[in-house]
């Protein structure tokens, strides 16, 4: 690619996902569609075995359905001490996809006699970008933290109630949305992947 899009889907239904980047790319005004905008789209089965695998695989069969330029994540949580887990079953960890009810308390019983200082994690967003030309280009963000005990703060999804962030003193659900734009994992990678596209930007 060798030009900025003026337009992009975002391969999700997640309102939140979608709020971020339209968010993230206002200054640069291109348009961002989601996957509820093309109600004919189908599902993408995700059987990758790793992040990238997942998102690339979103971004390619969405932007040759739709012919826009697609955006997909596949992000997640990683727990030092599971193993990886949830890892790429993050979103359907208690076999319900998106009930994050269930995944949180999954989480907490799995780890319940699991000591305070071994309950290390890290949030992993892998983004891919697949232009209509077929070129595909990945970016990924981490961030760092550990899993409480119980559930804090009303803001974000998914398991950002448990996640804790020592440097800031507060879980990820505690941030503001413009805080969380600035350290979460999404935000990173995505950060990343804007400095990509604003280099484009400057070739026209």
């Amino acid at each position: 690619m060798n030009h900025l899009p003026r337009q992009v889907i975002l391969a999700t239904h997640n309102k939140h996902k979608v709020e971020e980047l339209s968010a993230l790319l206002a200054p640069l005004k291109i348009r961002v569609f989601s996957a509820a905008d093309f109600p004919k789209l189908p599902d993408v089965i995700e059987d990758g075995s790793t992040f990238e695998e997942n998102a690339i695989k979103k971004a390619k069969e969405v932007a040759q359905f739709t012919g826009i330029s697609a955006i997909a994540d596949d992000s997640g949580l990683c727990v030092d001490a599971l193993n990886g887990e949830p890892g790429i079953f993050s979103a359907r960890y208690a076999g319900e996809h998106g009930n994050d009810q269930a995944n949180n308390q999954k989480l907490l019983e799995r780890m319940s006699d699991i000591p305070d200082d071994q309950r290390t994690a890290h949030f992993i967003s892998v983004i891919a970008f697949a232009n209509t030309d077929g070129s595909v280009h990945t970016f990924s963000g981490t961030c760092k933290g550990k899993i409480l005990r119980e559930a804090r703060g009303s803001n974000g999804f998914g398991y950002d109630p448990l996640f804790y962030i020592p440097e800031l003193g507060m879980t990820m659900a505690e941030l503001s949305p413009q805080e969380k734009n600035r350290v979460s994992h999404r935000a990173r990678a995505y950060q990343r992947f804007l400095q990509w596209l604003k280099s484009m930007d400057k070739e026209i």
